[in-house]
Parts: structure tokens; C-alpha cells; sequence
């Protein structure tokens, strides 16, 4: 009897489950996961994790000083929540956890290098060995050159918002650990652009992943490629054997149900046969590439304004937790604010394009699959959801 295509992707292909449902993580037991703000977002309002949130505040102010603004103490308790839910997760999955730097920081290259070293620093000192823990970071020009410096001194890195090729190469010849390109927002974009649908075999997520795919065979990059962000398992199925894929739950569950032939259709001894131009980046050539390249600019854009508003939302909430402890008035979450951080076109529902956490997230708040999360969706599912993998 043939086997499922799960098991078939699991021979040639490293596959992490994208999902914070802690039953999936022990039924399809991710290798890899994350934190950042819409983690801690939601788990600060979750009676299990109030007290690290609290103590963790109170201790930031107390270690702050006296002459702290709000914004320090705030910032040094995100940082230092998000190592403590990053060990947290580590407890779970056998091998890494990426940590967010601030994407505010991400065309500042030597503010984006400190805080990379601070995350590690903080990692080490909670007993977590740096070979575990991923630095995360946006794909921009500066962003890549702060990741160099730290790969070049043993700091790993995860370079995501990555939509193009240029990216990729960039991020390849900087010896950088792994990168996550985005499938399915890539494919909204040209849908979105275009007005069209396409066939799996055609769609330009899976072309893009391919072709970067084929780049680092052909020329021994080491940099390993993590697809991201499926919209079916047509576009899974069309990048078996790439280096690894962060899948869903629920794409999962139908690469376990279906049972067919898996053919491997990305291969190193493919790639090493194919005529591929190579190409060296230096900044000019980065930025014309980049500006050429309309939806990568746009989409990296997009991100990074989708980010940093979250961090400011979360910034913003720790404040006002921050001033409620310290008066002693009960702390509860404002699902209102939160959801006007992610609606950015302020028409009253968040898209999977505005959505800037995990996909699985973002099916799971959307509870009448309806492909929009209402506020009322936004306030009943937040408190249930703990995000742990994004790509």
C-alpha cells in the first residue's frame, strides 16, 4: 500500500508544523518554532503566563533605575519576555526557536547587531546554548549586513520578509543560516495584482521558492530554505525536497489523509545541472533589483510597518499593564487596540494580507473560515490562541 504524502514529504523534507495548538505540536512534533510580539501578545492575557508577565515588568522598572522612561522599561521587558517564552517553547520542540529583533531596526544595521548579541546574551544566561536560538530579521539590505556580523561570530540567523531572488542571493553570499520566503502571500499579491487564480505548477510562490531553491544547489550555498505560508497542498506538494516547510495543522492533516504518489520535484543533483546565471550583489545592484521588483518592495514594506505597529500596540500594552500593577487594578487585554494594529486599511475586518502573524493563527481567530477576522472573532479567540511557529 502506497504511503500518505506526509510520510513521503517527511523522506526528503524537513517539516515543521506551523500551529501554537499544543496537541498539534505533539501529534506532528515541529522541529523548529518562534516568539515574537503576537506571541507574547496573547499570552500575557493568559492566566497561566500573567505571572512571568507581571514579574518580569515589575523586575524590568526595578532594574531600569529611576531616571527610566516608560519606553526603556517597556522595551527591556519585551526582550526580556520574549527569551523567556523562547525557553519556554525550547522545552517543547528538540531543536530552535527564533527571536524577533525589533523590526523598527531593520535599515539600521549596528542597532540591529546589538540586539542581536543582547537576545543571545540573554539566552546564555538562561542556560539555552546560542546553536538553539535563530536571531530574526528582516531582508533588507542593512538587515542582511547585520546578520553577516553576527553568523560571522556564531550567532545564527533567520532572515525573514523575503520575497525575491535578490534577497535571497544577498542573504546566501552573507553565509547566513536560513531564510523563510512567504508561498502564499507572494501568490496573494500576484492574485490581488492580477485578478487571476493559478494552478499550483504555475503559481509564483512556489516559481520563487524554486528558483532560490535551485540557486543555493547549484552554486553550494549552505543556507538552508524554509518555505512558508501555503494556501493548499498543491503548492506543498510542488516544493517536495526542499530543505524544510512550515505547514499548518489542517494542510497537515490533508498531507496525512491523501494517499498517492510523491514525486520529488526540487533536487540538488537537478540543480547542479541547470544553466543558472550567477550573480553578486553589491548594494547598487541590490537596490535596483529591489526596486524593479514591485512586489517584493511592496511586500517588505508591508511587513515591516505590519511589525513594528504590533510591537508598538504591545509596547503600548505593557505600559498600561505596567501602570495597573503598580496601582493594583486588575489587568485585562484590550482585544479593541489589537485589532486596529492589524487592520490596516481601518475598514473594520483584518485580511490574511494585513495579517502579519502565522498563518495558523490567522485560521484559527477566523472562526467562520470566511478568509476575515471580525472583531468579535478577534476578542472570543484571542485569549485561546499561543502562537509558537512562524516562518
Amino acid at each position: 500500500m502506497s504511503k500518505n504524502l506526509l510520510d513521503q514529504l517527511r523522506e526528503m523534507t524537513i517539516v515543521v508544523a506551523d500551529t501554537g495548538d499544543i496537541q498539534a505540536i505533539e501529534k506532528f512534533k515541529p522541529r523548529d518554532a518562534t516568539t515574537n510580539p503576537s506571541l507574547i501578545t496573547a499570552a500575557a492575557q493568559m492566566p497561566e503566563y500573567q505571572e512571568i508577565v507581571d514579574e518580569t515588568l515589575l523586575k524590568a522598572k526595578k532594574d531600569s533605575g529611576s531616571g527610566a522612561t516608560e519606553a526603556q522599561i517597556v522595551s527591556l521587558a519585551f526582550d526580556r519576555l520574549a527569551v523567556s517564552f523562547g525557553k519556554k517553547i525550547l522545552e517543547i520542540v528538540p531543536k530552535r526557536v527564533s527571536t524577533e529583533v525589533d523590526a523598527r531596526l531593520s535599515y539600521n544595521t549596528e542597532a540591529t547587531i546589538a540586539k542581536g548579541r543582547y537576545l543571545i546574551s540573554e539566552y546564555e544566561k538562561a542556560g539555552i546554548h546560542s546553536d538553539r536560538v535563530l536571531i530574526k530579521i528582516a531582508s533588507t539590505w542593512e538587515g542582511i549586513r547585520a546578520a553577516e556580523v553576527l553568523e560571522n561570530e556564531g550567532i545564527h540567523c533567520n532572515l525573514t520578509l523575503l520575497f525575491g531572488l535578490h534577497q535571497a542571493i544577498a542573504c546566501a553570499e552573507a553565509g547566513i543560516t536560513l531564510i523563510s520566503p512567504f508561498v502564499g502571500r507572494i501568490l496573494d499579491w500576484h492574485k490581488k495584482d492580477t485578478g487571476r487564480d493559478y494552478s499550483s505548477f504555475e503559481d509564483p510562490g512556489v516559481l520563487s521558492v524554486a528558483q532560490i531553491y535551485n540557486y543555493y544547489k547549484k552554486f553550494g550555498y549552505k543556507t538552508e530554505v524554509m518555505g512558508a505560508s501555503f494556501r493548499n497542498i498543491g503548492e506543498i506538494t510542488e516544493l517536495a525536497g526542499c530543505d524544510l516547510l512550515t505547514i499548518s495543522p489542517n494542510l497537515l492533516t490533508q498531507l496525512q489523509e491523501t494517499v498517492e504518489e510523491l514525486p520529488r520535484k526540487l533536487d540538488p543533483a537537478k540543480a547542479a545541472t541547470m544553466e543558472i546565471e550567477k550573480l553578486s550583489l553589491d548594494k547598487a545592484t541590490f537596490d535596483r533589483m529591489h526596486a524593479n521588483d514591485r512586489m517584493a518592495s511592496e511586500k517588505l514594506n508591508e511587513g515591516i510597518k505590519g511589525f513594528s505597529k504590533a510591537l508598538e500596540m504591545l509596547e503600548s500594552f505593557l505600559a498600561s499593564r505596567l501602570a495597573r500593577l503598580e496601582s493594583g487594578a486588575k489587568v485585562g487585554i484590550a482585544a479593541t487596540k489589537i485589532f486596529q494594529s492589524y487592520d490596516l486599511d481601518g475598514d473594520g475586518f483584518i485580511s490574511r494580507e494585513e495579517w502579519m502573524g502565522t498563518d495558523a493563527v490567522f485560521d484559527a481567530l477566523d472562526r467562520d473560515r470566511d478568509g476575515k477576522i471580525t472583531p468579535e472573532e478577534m476578542e472570543s479567540g484571542l485569549g485561546a490562541i499561543l502562537q509558537m511557529a512562524d516562518a
